[in-house]
């Protein structure tokens, strides 16, 4: 009944909301009593603060001040729906937008009961499940919430496990929506390879995305994270098509936005990448991918202080993007503040805790900081994570050379090396030949020549250290001719691959240091 009175009023300020006229739609619904004139008038009124707060920062980014405009709407209407919410005269849309409000007030212990309350009134809104999403930082919130036991339920678990990196768990989820009759949703498809860009399972994901293009060729959502995976295997024409597909389809998409941007920084166009990252902002200054990515394009361009704004905006949409703590650590480190980069780092870390560029980038920290304990526990921890960029033996055994500890440091060497050589492809490491250099000083100091003379001719093969390796093998062989005795102080063999040298090179067991369990 209530409904029926309100129409003429609602039906004129819905055409004015559409219109994107916020503050006429209001106008026109002052006094309306049905749920769902109410909740278009706060709607309209809340839309209109936020409007007039993105007209006031026009530039995405600029000085600092602009970070302080406010939404001014927001505290006339959390007062308004408050006593509403005490009467229980909410709706589930209603509790949505107070629960939105709470949000932006920075009231989250309060927003997050509000939006569980309005999951529980209204279980198939969709957007009050994303913003309790966007809420929750870690397992342990989740597990006390009283959700409702509904089947959206299963899709904020699955979504949410994502967004917390518990990646095993969320395939179980969507692996189990799909058997339950939703495997023909181009959503969940979406997300399981999300799920899987996530733990950098880049060829999985790829592969997904491009099953996806196949089965909806005029999607845009998720066609950003699919142009990052092109960007991080650097396929230029892949990357270009896709910019002009999706330039076809929709050019004033946020999406498409940040695909060109990506197209660009490919290019290392770095400007016209910055501009499109703002672009995309202009559309929804809320969209994290697009404040991380031009982060990156700053600091390619060298703006430190541009960078820092934009990664500091991504945190403020949300605490959990490990980029933008990665990115701010980055640039820290760029200005020579290892305090600031070490909190950045750790904060990364904390989100990422088996990444092994997390914990080789503290590592480096420490070492700054000259806390070299800390730093040997960092970098051994990422050996034993599975170290991405093979990088972390090599900074270990360098750490041991400064600490003098030459067994363990030419153990660490050894290990690069296997590492190196077992991936069957010999990667261009500019840090093999300083680890043949040492290994080959190493066995000389020991008097065994045979292998330090294997580890020389190794040495040969190198352009930095030709000259050096010759001039050992020169001194090997005075010795030899000397008559000098390969040394007989060798307790138990350790073994080089066997495709290093024709004879296994022996050198002394050294107790492997005991930190696999240790987490910075």
């Amino acid at each position: 009944q209530e409904d029926a009175r309100d129409l003429d009023a609602y039906t004129l300020a819905k055409s004015y909301f559409d219109l994107k006229e916020y503050d006429r739609a209001a106008y026109f619904l002052r006094g309306c009593k049905s749920q769902k004139a109410y909740f278009l008038y706060m709607y309209s009124r809340y839309l209109s603060g936020e409007k007039k707060k993105d007209d006031e920062t026009v530039d995405s980014l600029g000085p600092l001040e602009k970070g302080q405009v406010k939404n001014e709407a927001l505290r006339e209407l959390r007062v308004e729906l408050s006593k509403k919410h005490k009467a229980r005269e909410l709706d589930g849309f209603g509790l949505y937008l107070y629960g939105v409000v709470l949000r932006k007030l920075d009231l989250v212990k309060e927003a997050i009961d509000v939006f569980v309350e309005a999951a529980h009134v209204l279980p198939l809104h969709w957007g009050a499940w994303l913003e309790l999403c966007n809420l929750i930082t870690d397992k342990e919130m989740l597990k006390f919430l009283s959700l409702p036991d509904t089947w959206m339920k299963e899709f904020f678990l699955a979504h949410i496990y994502t967004e917390l990196q518990l990646i095993e768990e969320a395939l179980q989820k969507y692996q189990s929506l799909i058997d339950a009759g939703f495997s023909k949703s181009t959503y969940i498809i979406s997300q399981i390879a999300v799920a899987y860009h996530n733990i950098r399972d880049i060829d999985k994901a790829l592969s997904i995305f491009n099953e996806l293009r196949k089965q909806d060729p005029y999607r845009i959502e998720n066609m950003d994270t699919f142009s990052n995976l092109l960007y991080v295997r650097s396929m230029k024409p892949e990357l270009s098509y896709l910019a002009h597909n999706l330039c076809e389809i929709d050019k004033y998409r946020v999406e498409t936005c940040c695909v060109i941007g990506n197209y660009y920084s490919l290019r290392s166009q770095h400007e016209k990448a910055a501009l499109y990252f703002q672009r995309a902002l202009k559309l929804n200054p809320r969209y994290l991918g697009a404040w991380t990515l031009m982060g990156h394009e700053y600091m390619e361009m060298k703006n430190t202080s541009a960078a820092i704004q934009a990664y500091r905006h991504a945190i403020e949409v949300n605490k959990r993007d490990y980029r933008a703590w990665y990115g701010l650590g980055q640039t820290y480190e760029i200005l020579k503040m290892p305090f600031y980069c070490l909190y950045y780092y750790r904060r990364a870390h904390q989100l990422r805790p088996n990444d092994s560029r997390m914990l080789v980038a503290l590592g480096e920290c420490y070492e700054k900081l000259n806390q070299l304990v800390e730093a040997k526990k960092c970098y051994w921890r990422a050996y034993a994570v599975g170290d991405v960029e093979k990088m972390a033996l090599v900074k270990l055994a360098k750490l041991h050379e400064q600490l003098n500890e030459s067994e363990q440091a030419a153990q660490c060497y050894i290990k690069y090396i296997q590492d190196i050589y077992s991936c069957g492809e010999i990667v261009e490491h500019l840090e093999v030949s300083t680890a043949f250099r040492y290994l080959a000083q190493y066995y000389f100091k020991c008097k065994l020549w045979d292998e330090a003379s294997a580890c020389a001719q190794k040495c040969c093969a190198f352009n930095d250290t030709r000259e050096e390796g010759k001039a050992l093998l020169r001194q090997i062989l005075q010795l030899r001719n000397q008559g000098e005795t390969s040394s007989t102080e060798i307790a138990a063999p350790f073994f080089l691959p066997a495709s290093l040298s024709a004879n296994n090179t022996p050198t002394r067991r050294v107790s492997p240091l005991n930190l696999s369990s240790v987490t910075p």
